[in-house]
């Protein structure tokens, strides 16, 4: 059966975790970027995410809100109680991200969500249907979905907070 699911699994899904895996490990390292390089991974994952609960649940329903609900209240405690990633770089409108193993190992979650969830609802049609799976995969969505834009919040903050290079304090630059 495993030969049968792999085989049957549609290209895109392959390259889509080879992106993710790629930019897991470029997260690893710390480095210095655009600001405007930040959004990527949260649009990115966001989409990824939505998508993958209309397909299965809709957007009219449990699924949607129970996703909706937990991304925002994910991002309003990542917006307030997280660390940044970011400081000053030596270049306006470029910050120094922190290297972390976080995001590969949560890109690696999703997809692996968004796969065994996908098999589980062909094998198992029902399950479209099944208000604990719904609020099951749609939870754990709303909470990757919620990570990564909550992290994107708090770095943002953080950037406006910025004097200069080296200054985490003083007058805030326009994002």
């Amino acid at each position: 059966m495993l030969n049968e699911i792999f085989t049957h699994t549609p290209l895109y899904f392959w390259a889509i975790l080879s992106f993710l895996i790629v930019r897991g490990v470029i997260a690893l390292r710390t480095r210095e970027l655009a600001i405007n390089k930040l959004f990527i991974i949260p649009i990115v994952m966001t989409v990824l995410s939505l998508i993958d609960v209309a397909a299965k649940f809709g957007l009219a329903g449990l699924g949607f809100s129970m996703w909706a609900a937990t991304a925002l209240v994910t991002v309003a405690l990542l917006a307030t109680f997280a660390r940044a990633r970011v400081t000053p770089a030596g270049t306006h409108g470029r910050v120094t991200v922190r290297g972390s193993a976080f995001p590969l190992i949560l890109m690696t979650a999703i997809f692996a969500t968004k796969y065994v969830s996908s098999i589980a609802v062909v094998v198992k049609p029902q399950l479209n249907a099944d208000a604990g799976c719904t609020v099951v995969v749609c939870v754990l969505f709303g909470l990757f979905t919620g990570y990564f834009v909550g992290r994107l919040v708090r770095d943002l903050r953080a950037y406006r907070g910025f004097g200069g290079p080296g200054n985490l304090k003083g007058a805030a630059y326009p994002c």
